[in-house]
């Protein structure tokens, strides 16, 4: 129930927050705090002022912001997912990419690179631009079809 309440308060605070009126109400506090100088003397006290308001601002916001970025990267990534899951020829294996070790990501991520390469040489020379991503052992990819050929590609089982 608390999550509920935070994720809530965290998306209106984030709205609020990130509008334009927001940001002049912000910096005409900021032109305030800095006319008053002359009438406190520019004392220490008056700094502290502003030092300490900024400090706990930019403390809470990072929280804020940091909440409302992992909802909304969770949000996009299940987009992405049933994207992925309804496309036909899509790899259902590229579903939970983000849940990778780093190892196995720089294979996934080096095999797209040899593909965008033999794509744009295939392009050059005139030809199709498709392959399969699936990365094997070898990391050659597995690939039933270089880039280019005319041949059709084996059709991947959907689930």
């Amino acid at each position: 129930m608390g999550d509920k309440w935070f994720s809530k308060f965290s998306s209106y605070l984030s709205s609020v927050t990130g509008r334009p009126a927001s940001f002049v109400l912000a910096a005409g506090l900021v032109v305030a705090w800095a006319v008053t100088g002359p009438l406190f003397d520019y004392s220490d006290t008056w700094q502290l002022v502003i030092n300490t308001s900024t400090t706990i601002v930019t403390f809470l916001m990072v929280f804020l912001i940091q909440n409302t970025q992992n909802r909304d990267t969770a949000a996009m990534q299940i987009k992405l997912d049933e994207l992925i899951r309804a496309m036909e020829g899509a790899h259902n294996a590229l579903l939970d990419l983000e849940e990778l070790d780093e190892k196995e990501l720089v294979r996934f991520r080096n095999r797209y690179e040899a593909l965008a390469e033999a794509a744009r040489k295939a392009l050059r020379d005139g030809r199709v631009d498709t392959d399969s991503p699936i990365v094997g052992e070898d990391d050659t990819g597995g690939s039933d079809r270089n880039a280019g050929d005319d041949k059709p590609r084996s059709k991947t089982p959907r689930e």
